[in-house]
């Protein structure tokens, strides 16, 4: 660059300004890559999760603290005093915000990451991980503006104070969101739910948990549709989870048989289908004892129960579907009789007493 050229930049301070700008930030990111390139490359040569977590908990965090470098040099700088950019600049106040704003990013990425990887190893985490995000990042963010203020120079007891009367009137205005809320935390805490279950609802409706959040909790029917239920009146409801305490669940299936057959043998035939069909099935489970018990003697039949066994709730159809059939074709086979309803007139009782009526 010539002499020439140095000296006109000179008399326009504010292009060597742009310039400077322009070259430190240049600088300044390429030092911020390269330090989390290495980072990231260290990280990713070891097993422990809390290292990689925190490296990317720093990335942001890390350009906001390459912003407040950058000011603090340009404050600092011959060029920006004498262009008293300080008398219309407050730099210092600037970093202080960047940097509690910095602080804030991290420790919210930092906890909520660390949140999302116990997710996958605690159900109690996984299913409430919505609302301890939410009370999370609400307190970061509370504690994060009254430091701020409190560093700005700016009492914080007066609106501490007031904190608590508004807190008081919105508790009021908000009673029934806040009721859904802590029937939502009830609801984590005593898990009768979890996310993934298969329920049955009080109004007989019947789907899968897919969220529970602050104010509701997400079901999935059947249908493919979704309904959403109010926390609060959810947690007055009974509920039948078909998933817990297991998955697995008896398939009872109602059977009769003619009067005339020897109920040994169809108790044999019958055991054989269903241990059968128990074992062969891809939802059934092998190693259940089923059973069958006797209970009625009907109008034209025996009736008794056959217990079967499913891994899941919505797997029971399919498990008894094939036992009916199976059960079918090995009745005929054996000849055992699955009688027609039948009604009876006895004709000598009735003629006798049509005659001691007359």
């Amino acid at each position: 660059m010539s002499a020439d050229t140095l000296f006109n930049l000179t008399k326009q301070p504010w292009l060597v300004i742009v310039v400077c700008l322009l070259i430190l930030t240049t600088a300044l990111f390429c030092i911020r890559f390269f330090i989390m390139y290495w980072l990231k490359k260290w990280t990713s040569k070891t097993k422990f999760i809390f290292d990689s977590l925190l490296i990317e908990s720093i990335a942001k965090p890390l350009t906001t603290c390459t912003i407040i470098v950058l000011l603090t040099i340009l404050e600092q700088g011959a060029i920006i005093k004498e262009a008293s950019f300080s008398k219309y600049i407050p730099f210092s106040t600037i970093n202080i915000i960047l940097g509690l704003l910095a602080l804030i990013l991290f420790f919210d990425r930092f906890i909520i990451g660390t949140v999302n990887y116990y997710s996958k190893e605690s159900a109690v985490i996984f299913n409430s991980q919505s609302i301890i995000k939410g009370v999370i990042r609400a307190t970061i963010l509370s504690v994060g503006i009254l430091v701020l203020l409190g560093t700005l120079g700016i009492s914080i007891t007066p609106i501490i104070a007031s904190l608590g009367i508004t807190s008081l009137a919105v508790a009021l205005a908000l009673q029934p969101t806040l009721e859904n809320f802590f029937s939502g935390v009830q609801l984590v805490i005593d898990k009768p739910i979890r996310v993934g279950d298969f329920i049955e609802l009080e109004s007989k409706e019947q789907g899968f948990v897919e969220h529970i959040g602050w104010r509701s909790t997400w079901v999935k029917m059947l249908p493919n549709n979704m309904i959403i239920i109010p926390n609060s009146q959810l947690s007055k409801s009974r509920i039948i989870n078909y998933f817990y305490p297991e998955k697995e669940l008896s398939v009872p299936v109602d059977v009769n048989v003619h009067y005339d057959s020897d109920l040994e043998f169809v108790e044999q035939v019958t055991l054989e289908v269903a241990r059968e069909i128990l074992i062969s099935h891809e939802w059934g489970v092998d190693d259940y004892n089923t059973f069958v018990v006797f209970h009625t003697f009907d109008s034209s039949s025996i009736n008794f129960t056959v217990m079967l066994r499913a891994k899941e709730y919505f797997n029971r159809f399919w498990v008894k579907s094939a036992f009916i059939k199976a059960l079918h074709k090995r009745y005929k086979k054996e000849g055992i009789v699955i009688p027609f309803p039948i009604t009876a007139i006895n004709t000598t009782q009735e003629a006798a007493k049509f005659k001691s009526d007359i």
